[in-house]
């Protein structure tokens, strides 16, 4: 009997010495007291570049007719493009294609090509958004009869994104001041700070296909917007 007591006695001080040990460790584990928050911001510019896609699409009989006609009719416009001050650097060939064109008679059998159709497109660079309109009729009347939409951007993405990131920050602290002194405490460090998404450069804006000649052009603003999620420490305000 005096056997079995002293080997109760001495589980029962091993397993309070390992609680003892264990709670140390489970302290550590547990997340430090934070408020988490989230904060957004947005910043709006003009854009200052341009790009617009223009084209030529020739249909003949036959596939070097077809190709024939549409490489004369795509010599022109590039050779308007120059004359109209654009560098070569900033437009270059971003679709060339001759397919054949099929009749659409509902009788059985295989379908019959009856021509051909080829497509030469190119994609313009604007440094200046103020030549747009010119641009669009220098494509119109050198025979463009493709022109296929707008876009807008901004040149400066980079550093816009770095600003709205400093403003979204600052939204952060802001909201989590708010909740910290309504809780009664204060706000330590950060503790994680993480951007929600992959913001990219101010997206391109896409105007309509088929630009009419002397179309008006409004290049407005593009908006940028930033998330972030920041979890700050909280400690007891000063008494």
């Amino acid at each position: 009997m005096k056997h079995r007591l002293c080997l109760a006695a001495t589980l029962a001080t091993a397993v309070a010495a390992a609680t003892l040990l264990a709670a140390p460790a489970r302290a550590q584990t547990e997340p430090p007291a934070a408020i988490s928050v989230t904060g957004e911001a947005k910043i709006s510019a003009p854009p200052d570049l341009a790009q617009i896609d223009g084209g030529v699409t020739s249909e003949a009989k036959t596939a070097r007719e077809a190709s024939d006609a549409n490489n004369a009719a795509m010599g022109k416009v590039l050779l308007a493009l120059k004359g109209a001050g654009i560098e070569e650097k900033d437009y270059q060939t971003s679709r060339l294609s001759l397919q054949p064109q099929s009749s659409s008679s509902k009788a059985s059998g295989p379908p019959t090509i009856v021509g051909y159709r080829a497509s030469n497109r190119v994609t313009i660079r604007l440094r200046d958004v103020t030549k747009l309109a010119n641009v669009i009729d220098t494509l119109v009347g050198a025979g463009a009869n493709d022109i296929g939409g707008i876009n807008f951007m901004v040149s400066q993405a980079s550093k816009l994104l770095d600003e709205a990131r400093e403003k979204a920050i600052a939204d952060a602290r802001r909201k989590a001041e708010i909740y910290a002194k309504a809780a009664g405490v204060t706000l330590g460090a950060p503790l994680s700070i993480s951007e929600g998404g992959a913001p990219a450069p101010i997206a391109f804006r896409r105007m309509a296909a088929g630009v009419p000649e002397s179309a008006p052009v409004a290049p407005g603003e593009e908006t940028l917007q930033v998330t972030v999620s920041v979890s700050w420490a909280i400690k007891p305000a000063p008494q």
